[in-house]
């Protein structure tokens, strides 16, 4: 399964070993989930994750950047739709998941994407609801 994770989840994943969050995190490090980035978002990514107020270990972050940039699919943006959303942070990921072709964006925040989500057919998740439906597809 094709996602889009928005930097919230990352920063929960990174900032507890324990919740939905950092189950996402460790089934893309298992590359049982597919996050697609384009090179803005990843760009992101950092900035956000180094931020001093999340408190993480720059030598954590650091690695667990090398390690997602070797396993991240790689999102060329051909075509920017924006504006679609409310917050202007958000249309990275926004246009990372139109232009990744993905199924859905995980995030914290889903009332931010789900109008705009839902006129181009992507999903908006929660980490849970990425769970639970990672887990119902591989029953299938």
């Amino acid at each position: 399964m094709r996602v889009v994770v928005d930097t919230s989840v990352l920063v929960a994943g990174l900032r507890s070993s324990s919740g939905a969050s950092a189950v996402v995190i460790r089934g893309i490090q298992q590359r049982r989930i597919l996050a697609a980035a384009s090179p803005a978002l990843f760009l992101e990514y950092e900035q956000v994750l180094k931020r001093a107020e999340h408190r993480l270990p720059m030598g954590q972050v650091d690695g667990f950047l090398v390690e997602l940039a070797g396993i991240i699919v790689p999102v060329e943006i051909h075509f920017i739709w924006r504006p679609q959303l409310m917050d202007a942070n958000d249309e990275l990921v926004f246009d990372a998941a139109v232009n990744g072709h993905v199924e859905a964006i995980v995030t914290h925040n889903r009332r931010d994407f789900e109008q705009a989500a839902r006129r181009f057919g992507i999903h908006v998740w929660t980490p849970a609801a990425l769970l639970w439906a990672v887990r119902e597809e591989g029953a299938q």
